[in-house]
């Protein structure tokens, strides 16, 4: 078997915490944690860099690896690529990004000065302190060939699924991405809020949710969205959802969200009674 190429990795944040240790036991050598110049930033990238067995470098450091990846927010993906690409020579380096809204067209800086760039993004939630099975990540990639090639490896040597995302569709993968994590978890900030004005003590309204929302994701999982949609609006009970329309004045914010979750059902989901369904929406 051929050996595993090295790899710098720019950024010590979750994303880099859950991603480094993870190439480290599939056999990459992790060489740099490379960060900016900050007291925070240099903390965290040598607290990584020890547990990979690597150091810790400040960005603009010549890269001798093979393989780059930048671990970093959105917005500082293409500045970082314009600051590494004044160092060192790129010819043959494979250089990837791990953004899921942003393609491989932010790394052009490196790219003209001959590195293969690729996007390698991770469908994951990642927040500190929570571990994630690399393993169980599906990996949307795009790019030059040569990058892609080898992003493809390196997911395989993971153990975890890649597949091919456009150029053009990034900006809604990652807003699917979004659906599928954050928005759930502002779904459930809200359910808590209204739980609150329900008079529900706040020691018990995660609790009370916890079931509900367990089988609800089970029943989705397990079966389809169909058949995992109840309540008064796969019923149709006008009246009910009527109520709870006028009661969730009561909760900024709370009504506007119910009703674009209910037009959504509309849509996608069985509802019975439809038509007056959605003239209660429209007019109530």
């Amino acid at each position: 078997m051929a050996r595993k190429p090295t790899i710098t990795i720019v950024g010590a944040g979750s994303l880099a915490n859950a991603l480094a240790p993870a190439l480290a036991a599939a056999g990459y050598r992790i060489d740099r944690i490379l960060s900016r110049d900050g007291s925070s930033s240099r903390r965290r990238a040598r607290a990584l860099a020890r547990r990979v067995g690597g150091k810790a470098a400040a960005l603009g450091t010549p890269v001798s690896s093979g393989i780059l990846w930048l671990c970093v927010s959105d917005d500082a993906i293409r500045p970082c690529a314009r600051a590494l690409s004044r160092e060192g020579s790129w010819e043959g380096k494979v250089v990837l990004h791990s953004s899921g809204a942003l393609s491989s067209d932010e790394l052009a800086p490196l790219r003209r000065r001959g590195a293969s760039v690729a996007s390698l993004h991770p469908m994951m939630t990642f927040v500190p302190g929570v571990r994630v099975r690399m393993s169980e990540v599906p990996f949307a990639v795009e790019g030059d060939r040569a990058a892609v090639r080898l992003a493809r490896r390196i997911v395989r040597d993971l153990k975890a699924r890649v597949f091919p995302i456009a150029k053009s569709k990034k900006a809604l993968y990652h807003a699917f991405g979004s659906f599928s994590s954050p928005m759930v978890i502002a779904t459930l900030v809200m359910a808590e809020r209204v739980a609150a004005a329900a008079g529900v003590p706040a020691r018990m309204r995660r609790n009370v949710m916890l079931p509900i929302v367990r089988k609800t994701f089970s029943n989705y999982l397990e079966a389809s969205a169909a058949k995992a949609f109840s309540g008064p609006i796969a019923r149709g009970d006008v009246n009910t959802i009527r109520r709870h329309l006028r009661a969730l004045r009561k909760v900024p914010g709370a009504r506007e969200i119910y009703v674009a979750l209910a037009r959504s059902a509309l849509r996608d989901l069985p509802v019975r009674n439809r038509g007056a369904v959605a003239q209660i929406l429209k007019s109530g």
